[in-house]
């Protein structure tokens, strides 16, 4: 058998014997870049700059009334009019129930998906009053949606009080006249979109988080 050998270089001899030279030990990689000190990957999102977003509970068979933010600490932002949430408050969450894989056992099966996932009014209902006082909401209650940032048909976890929000009624709209919002027609055209496989959950997920009024146009679907 004939064995070769091996020399070590001048430049890696010179930094053996440097005080300058790092510290990490041959053949092993450098921590900074390990598992162990790289940041957590993203619970749901695209590389790129695409925000991380939450995985929720899912699904239960008996519902709580979750904790909300403390009072007057969330704030409303205003795109062109339009209530947006506030992203520390409200980042939004998903459902480990819902996957790109199984579309079309649950948000796209014909016989619908939302109903049998849905909270009931009496958690709602007191989530809604809570997290209007998180929000420093003032106006009619009936005319405010409690609405899922990420849509139970775009796959938002049903519970999660990251994901809920008391969303104010649209610019324009009648006092009294009850729930309205344009935010609702856009998870409507990102459903369908992700159905027909024009884009991939994840992206419409990540397209509302971000801004529901530009979602759309984001993903070339406007």
């Amino acid at each position: 058998m004939r064995f070769t050998r091996r020399v070590a270089s001048p430049v890696l001899l010179s930094c053996l014997f440097l005080a300058g030279c790092s510290s990490v030990p041959l053949g092993t990689s450098d921590p900074s870049s390990s598992g162990a000190g790289a940041p957590p990957t993203p619970a749901s999102g695209d590389e790129g700059g695409a925000r991380s977003i939450a995985v929720g509970a899912g699904p239960q068979k008996k519902y709580t009334v979750q904790q909300q933010p403390a009072a007057a600490s969330c704030h409303y932002r205003y795109e062109k009019g339009e209530p947006l949430e506030d992203p520390q408050c409200t980042p939004g969450a998903i459902s480990p129930a819902v996957t790109q894989a199984n579309l079309k056992s649950t948000i796209c099966r014909k016989g619908g998906y939302t109903s049998g996932v849905r909270p009931s009014t009496y958690i709602t209902g007191k989530e809604k009053r809570l997290n209007a006082a998180s929000y420093g909401f003032a106006g009619s209650m009936r005319d405010a949606e409690y609405d899922h940032l990420i849509s139970l048909q775009l796959g938002g976890d049903p519970n999660d009080y990251r994901n809920l929000w008391v969303e104010p009624a649209d610019p324009g709209h009648k006092k009294g006249s009850g729930v309205n919002n344009a935010k609702d027609p856009v998870e409507t055209k990102l459903h369908t979109a992700v159905c027909a496989g024009k884009v991939t959950l994840t992206q419409a997920q990540q397209a509302i988080v971000i801004d529901w009024t530009t979602a759309l146009a984001k993903l070339g679907l406007n």
